[in-house]
């Protein structure tokens, strides 16, 4: 079996068992969490979401290799149903009528309250655009993963942004009313913060659990996003008031993603 076809599948796989832990949503969030849901049990998923480029899930050429230590790893994981409102399509032509050829980026978040605060207040329908807010997904402090928004959907996780890489400067303006954004090509990613941060302003803090971290490397593993487009909040806002996530270390990350994953080499 092609790794690309194994991948589909596993993508098709993930996406049913999310919209299935949806459809039974409708019990209270605290209890949802409460749980700290289902161990994974078998072959990890391939987590994709469909680009805005001509490529597809089903034509894009794997990056990197999983390894025995990603397989290994099993966090925990639940989906839970989000307002409407506060997540949309991705779009394939920009405001102009342009078409977009973006690859995926990765931002990475902090809740700044618990995970379960941040959950009440995507759950919550805002009329008003600028009110409206969402992550693709939120890792608690015990490493649970929250599936919130579908890969192929479009999560308001950064509003006035741009993404510096190898191909200058990226952002996408979609609605005529809003600055530019880096919504439309990026995979939004919130880590829980700490208790002892909670609604403080303060720029850093005791810092994010062992679990969280492993949690996000499998994560992004499953992901494919290359180090180079994993970015934070504070890189991709140009607003000046975005410091997130506080105190994330890169350099305790980046091992742990890369005992996961390794290069495909030709």
């Amino acid at each position: 079996m092609s790794k690309v076809f194994k991948y589909r599948q596993l993508f098709f796989v993930l996406t049913a068992v999310i919209l299935i832990a949806i459809a039974i949503n409708n019990q209270d969030i605290s209890s949802a969490l409460s749980y700290r849901s289902q161990t994974v049990e078998t072959a990890a998923p391939k987590v994709e979401f469909l680009s805005t480029s001509t490529e597809t899930v089903t034509t894009r050429t794997a990056k990197h290799k999983t390894t025995l230590a990603f397989e290994q790893y099993k966090p925990r994981y639940t989906a839970i149903a989000i307002h409407p409102s506060n997540y949309g399509d991705r779009y394939t032509v920009d405001v102009n009528g342009d078409a977009l050829y973006n690859s995926p980026i990765v931002v990475l978040h902090e809740t700044t309250n618990s995970a379960l605060s941040a959950i009440n207040t995507f759950r919550t329908s805002h009329p008003n655009a600028r009110n409206q807010v969402s992550y693709h997904a939120l890792i608690a402090l015990d490493g649970t993963i929250v599936y919130l928004v579908a890969w192929d959907k479009r999560a308001f996780g950064a509003g006035n942004s741009a993404f510096v890489g190898a191909s200058g400067v990226e952002t996408v303006k979609t609605n005529p009313n809003f600055a530019s954004s880096v919504n439309n090509f990026a995979y939004h990613v919130s880590l829980e913060t700490p208790v002892d941060a909670w609604g403080k302003s303060n720029r850093t803090h005791s810092g994010y659990t062992e679990s969280q971290y492993k949690s996000l490397a499998w994560l992004l593993t499953l992901t494919d996003v290359p180090d180079n487009r994993i970015a934070t909040h504070q890189n991709v806002d140009r607003s000046g008031s975005r410091f997130d996530p506080r105190s994330f270390d890169f350099d305790k990350f980046f091992p742990i993603l890369h005992s996961y994953r390794q290069p495909i080499t030709n």
